[in-house]
């Protein structure tokens, strides 16, 4: 487990083992790897953990957030322009699919790429080869790809807004994380590794769980996963006065409610509005998706996009 804590995968359940053993094999092996898993289960120290064991440990690894491209750029940050391919591209810009050349491209959120995205991704899968926006010239790349999503793709197949070819070439692989409610008490013993890092980091004494702490953390679900236990450890680090940390009623009401802040309601309320819009035009239009875009007075594809970000995969399926 040596190489495995250096690579921030930590933990000792029966569950969390048997996914690092599976790590090492998908490693050594240089196919595509789906990974999956809700939201803060550690997709990303996975995807780099089966980079850094494998054969290609000495070349680049590329993260890319597939949600955080704008639609219109998306080619281009993956496959480079030209000079002047358009208004903006006063350089040549080689793209993240050159820069991970070697190595490996890690594409996180990969259910958000757009349909030309996805068609252009399934072309460089089928024989590392591609062409910057803008040229006519073909090159090629030696990459490795992993993927990750919390989203189901099959689901979003049947929907028509993934496509099953992509996901075939993708899904040579797959490795699924488990929740860290399923992970027995990998919670505490994540939540003193992140005290005594803290500890490190900020030079002060170490700071203990009181039991009152221990026996929250062991009983709450941890929606957040492991990124909401990091936030709340830190917080509870930096605030605690003593050398234990207890967690008193309203400190365990507050971490229930961590997503509550002003901007994190604003963006559930935008969530929910969005949500409810897309359903109704949905409904209004049979479910038709270009209908629903115009009444929106969208463009189908950015219209589309957010079907797809909400995964709304009822009453749209058949016309996506």
């Amino acid at each position: 487990m040596d190489d495995l804590s250096r690579l921030n995968l930590l933990g000792s359940s029966e569950k969390f083992l048997g996914v690092c053993s599976q790590i090492k094999k998908m490693a050594s092996v240089d196919v595509a790897v789906l990974i999956a898993g809700e939201t803060g289960t550690g997709k990303e120290v996975a995807a780099r953990a089966l980079h850094y064991l494998g054969k290609r440990r000495d070349q680049p690894f590329i993260p890319v957030n597939c949600g955080a491209l704008p639609e219109t750029l998306i080619e281009s940050e993956l496959f480079g322009h030209e000079r002047g391919a358009f208004t903006d591209a006063k350089t040549t810009a080689p793209g993240l699919v050159c820069e991970a050349n070697g190595g490996t491209l890690f594409l996180d959120e990969v259910d958000t790429l757009s349909p030309k995205a996805q068609a252009s991704m399934l072309r460089f899968l089928q024989d590392h080869s591609y062409r910057r926006v803008g040229s006519g010239i073909e090159r090629k790349a030696d990459v490795r790809v992993i993927v990750a999503s919390n989203a189901n793709l099959e689901q979003l197949v049947e929907a028509k807004a993934f496509r099953r070819d992509l996901l075939y070439r993708l899904n040579v692989l797959q490795l699924r994380l488990p929740a860290l409610r399923e992970r027995g008490g990998d919670a505490i013993e994540l939540a003193q590794t992140f005290l005594t890092r803290l500890s490190h980091q900020y030079r002060l004494p170490k700071k203990t769980l009181h039991p009152s702490a221990i026996e929250f953390i062991s009983q709450y679900d941890w929606p957040g996963n492991i990124r909401e236990l990091e936030n709340v450890m830190h917080r509870e680090f930096l605030m605690c006065e003593g050398e234990e940390i207890i967690f008193k009623g309203e400190t365990s009401a507050a971490v229930e409610n961590t997503m509550n802040s002003f901007k994190n309601a604003k963006q559930q309320a935008i969530a929910e509005f969005e949500q409810r819009y897309l359903r109704q035009a949905l409904e209004k239009s049979a479910g038709n998706l270009s209908e629903a875009a115009r009444m929106a007075g969208q463009d189908r594809s950015a219209f589309g996009k957010l079907v797809r970000k909400h995964k709304i995969l009822g009453m749209e399926q058949s016309n996506l």
